[in-house]
């Protein structure tokens, strides 16, 4: 898959992975087969289909969609001018895909789910994206999926120009607060992390406070995330991190919304990490007409 315009972000989904979830999330539908397309639809007849935009967006999901598609016939034909993460205008045509009448009807709401919920992740990611344009802050997503589709979310925070934090709990030290609670304080944390992590991975601890930011700049925490600090807190914080060491990456996190993001990403930090770019994006608006052939 690829973006035009998010090229330096952009995470690449192999085909088979792709087609991996096509089918699961196929088989969800179909169950033992689409009755109402088995009764009404005569065999052999052919369709053709027009994905139309209903809202601007911006465009995520659509070789997924055709995927879902030709995991029912592989010889269906999807014809598009447009590549993910591209802007798509209210009311514009973008795609047209060709095929049995049966396969585009028994597949149609499986592939628009797909390409209506990762659209949304992308569109929402960009305007966060847009809002700190300029500052030198990244917006990263967390693990706030929905359960099943996290590859593809994350992919779809690329498309809109975000950058992916952890992917799951294997993939990185992140000490939280209740991690600092059971361990007995962030230098017992660190200190118990550093000494079971491997050695090529960067140690990463929250703080909420001034005396827990000491304490992890006391052990050489490689990452800080300062979680639900006020913008005040958040520019004094790093202003105390940069004076002890220059190496030590910054994290915001906690409640951010567009309204609040460019004063967060002014305050100097190098990561900006939102929830609200996955669990709270709005499915945007696609239809898919169909006519015979």
């Amino acid at each position: 898959m690829r973006s035009q315009l998010c090229a330096d972000s952009l995470m690449e989904l192999e085909p088979g992975i792709i087609y991996a979830y096509a089918s699961d999330l196929l088989k969800e539908d179909l169950g033992r087969g689409d009755i109402t397309t088995q009764s009404v639809v005569r065999g052999g007849a052919r369709a053709r289909g027009r994905f139309q935009a209903k809202q601007d967006f911006v465009l995520c999901g659509l070789e997924i969609a055709e995927a879902v598609f030709s995991t029912l016939d592989a010889n269906i034909q999807l014809e598009s001018r447009v590549y993910d993460g591209e802007l798509i205008n209210a009311g514009s045509e973008f795609a047209v895909i060709e095929g049995p009448a049966a396969v585009l009807l028994t597949a149609e709401r499986t592939a628009l789910n797909l390409m209506q919920r990762l659209s949304g992740v992308a569109t929402l990611t960009r305007e966060f994206v847009n809002r700190i344009n300029g500052t030198g802050a990244r917006i990263v997503d967390t693990r706030k999926t929905t359960p099943g589709l996290r590859l593809l979310e994350k992919y779809a925070v690329t498309v809109g120009g975000g950058h992916n934090h952890r992917f799951g709990l294997d993939d990185g030290v992140l000490i939280k607060d209740n991690h600092i609670a059971l361990a007995g304080g962030v230098r017992r944390a660190v200190e118990s992390a550093r000494l079971a992590a491997p050695h090529l991975m960067k140690i990463e601890v929250e703080v909420s406070s001034q005396s827990q930011l000491r304490e992890a700049l006391a052990v050489r925490a490689d990452v800080i995330m300062l979680d639900n600090m006020s913008t005040t807190e958040i520019r004094e914080s790093v202003e105390l991190i940069r004076k002890q060491s220059a190496d030590v990456i910054v994290e915001a996190s906690g409640g951010v919304s567009l309204e609040t993001v460019r004063e967060i990403a002014e305050c100097g930090v190098d990561l900006i990490s939102v929830g609200a770019i996955t669990h709270s994006a709005t499915a945007v608006d696609i239809s898919l007409k169909m006519m015979p052939l």
